[in-house]
């Protein structure tokens, strides 16, 4: 029998050998308490001592051993396990055993992407939980590996992580499938060495659609602009089909499988510009409608034939007539013109921000005002249901008629200098006759020696459209000086070698009319360019050109083109 006071000894003494056992021990605490396999968690305490070896320094995660990259008197740093689950924690310093507590293994998980539906190239938003704080250092080689995004197989390195939210910009050369986020952990070797082959926890997946890149050129412009979109797999047109500016129908010129061509309808205003193939939509960026607006055009007064400037903004670009977009015959068709006093214009150049037109022969004084067309499509796309003009006005012309006043001297010999005043002559341009109407508007950028009059300057124009000139009894002068008010020419020496062989050059020294003259050209009434040219001509009065400044006769015998020859 046992005393009741030896049984109760014993009963404390139980119960306060537990208590004993851990008397020494150190409260173990552990940050954070959730995580992901592959995260780094901070165990702190007191006395924990100093690192000696794999095999004396342990800390286990449910029984799986964890990576040690840490270990100081008061903290140790570790990786959580890929195979560790729910469960103690504990640490092993030698014999010793220490609790620090129960670890949640927690696994990400992917709520929503966003766009379900992209292009490749594009950025798409990862919604969801517990991808930690960081995808690692930048090195995939590093001992730990690297989270990432998995797209349709392809790997992707994202642009931003955070724990609730990740950026990735889809490859090129991703494929249609599944959106999985992957966290890379290693575990330490069976002896407790670093490191295991890296493998990877993986979210659920999201699958994620990809669509072909459509580019848009342009995506900016006032009503009547050609709008291309470049991409893939369009199909062919179907009756639902259809691209949309806003809540406009765009009237569809061309639909093919790689390029859908369109045009920017009446009553347009900015906002989505919209792709719906096969009852689905696919908003492709927003549609900016500009309004044209012009400064007065300059010069605002001049004679037929000068190269009228219009500065403003929101023109377009002249590129719905022909298939060549910038062709100079091109921008002479069509409905988009320039007319001044009711005259359409010769169109020479046509930018989104400045508009240059010859004057027309046929020309009359009056308000210029630029037209660009524009339609409203059927219910299909298809045109028209309606035609209409986007008129802007660009201040008002007057048109001037070259007079001369005087001139001297009345008689002179070759080479001589003429001097010619009066007003409205205009500005000087100089023909250049090896250039043809087919001429582009690349062409004359690409060409050094041409230029464009700035109406302001005084400069000399090349133009193969219109052409001023002073004419001797027939002959074309040199010019000297160009202004509006005078005009310096040299007279000419016609046909020095005579017409015939008897080298009688004298013929052609007589008395004639001296002539200024201007030349242009009419748009025809189909809206193309152009008709013969047509001359405005001002007689000075009549010129001698006196036998003075010749060559001796030895020079014809000589030089003459049929002279015998004994070659």
């Amino acid at each position: 029998m046992i005393y009741r006071p030896f049984l109760f000894a014993l009963i404390i003494l139980g119960a306060l050998t537990p208590w004993a056992s851990y008397a020494g021990q150190t409260a173990i605490e552990i940050s954070p308490r959730t995580s992901t396999p592959g995260a780094t968690v901070v165990l702190s305490g007191k006395g924990l001592g100093q690192f000696k070896s794999v095999q004396f320094n342990r800390v286990t995660f449910a029984g799986m051993p964890a990576l040690i990259q840490r270990w100081e008197s008061d903290l140790v740093e570790v990786k959580v396990p890929f195979k560790a689950t729910t469960g103690p924690v504990e640490m092993m310093i030698g014999k010793k055993k220490l609790s620090a507590g129960t670890f949640t293994v927690v696994k990400p998980r992917i709520e929503s992407i966003t766009p379900t539906e992209a292009e490749r190239g594009t950025m798409v938003t990862i919604t969801g939980e517990h991808f930690g704080a960081t995808a690692g250092a930048r090195d995939p080689n590093t001992m730990f590996g690297v989270n990432d995004v998995v797209i349709g197989g392809v790997v992707v390195r994202p642009r931003r992580w955070k724990d609730d939210k990740i950026e990735v910009e889809i490859p090129t050369n991703a494929a249609p499938g599944d959106v999985v986020v992957r966290l890379a952990s290693s575990d330490p070797l069976a002896d407790g060495s670093c490191c295991a082959p890296v493998e990877y926890v993986t979210s659920n997946a999201v699958s994620l659609a990809l669509v072909p890149s459509v580019r848009v050129d342009p995506m900016t412009g006032p009503v009547g602009t050609k709008v291309v979109l470049f991409g893939q797999d369009f199909g062919t047109k179907g009756a639902d089909d259809a691209v949309l500016i806003g809540t406009n129908l765009a009237t569809i010129a061309q639909w093919k499988d790689d390029v859908i061509v369109a045009h920017v309808p009446l009553g347009a205003e900015t906002g989505p510009l919209v792709l719906k193939r096969q009852g689905r939509e696919r908003a492709l960026g927003t549609f900016t409608v500009h309004v044209p607006k012009a400064m007065p055009v300059t010069p605002a007064s001049a004679p037929i034939g000068t190269l009228l400037r219009i500065n403003g903004e929101h023109f377009g670009f002249y590129s719905e007539s022909g298939s060549t977009p910038y062709s100079f015959m091109d921008f002479n068709k069509g409905e988009n013109r320039v007319e001044i006093g009711g005259v359409p214009a010769v169109i020479y150049r046509w930018n989104d921000d400045r508009i240059d037109v010859w004057v027309p022969f046929s020309v009359k004084s009056g308000p210029v005002r630029i037209y660009r067309s524009a339609t409203k499509p059927k219910a299909d796309g298809s045109c028209c249901q309606e035609r209409g003009e986007l008129v802007t006005e660009a201040g008002t012309f007057t048109l001037v008629s070259p007079v001369v006043e005087s001139y001297e001297p009345k008689s002179a010999g070759l080479d001589d200098l003429v001097t010619i005043k009066g007003k409205g002559f205009g500005t000087f341009l100089k023909t250049a006759e090896h250039t043809g109407l087919e001429l582009s508007q690349k062409a004359y950028k690409r060409r050094l020696d041409v230029e464009i009059n700035e109406p302001d300057s005084g400069s000399t124009v090349i133009s193969n459209v219109s052409r001023t000139e002073v004419l001797f009894n027939g002959a074309a002068a040199l010019v000297q000086s160009w202004t509006d008010t005078e005009i310096v020419v040299k007279v000419p020496h016609r046909n020095l070698y005579g017409i015939g062989k008897r080298g009688a050059f004298f013929d052609d020294l007589s008395t004639g009319p001296l002539v200024v003259r201007r030349g242009s050209w009419d748009v025809l009434p189909d809206g193309t360019c152009c008709t013969q040219k047509q001359w405005l001509t001002i007689e000075a009065g009549q010129f001698t050109i006196e036998a003075k400044g010749l060559p001796d006769t030895g020079y014809w015998n000589n030089n003459r083109p049929d002279a015998s020859s004994n070659q």
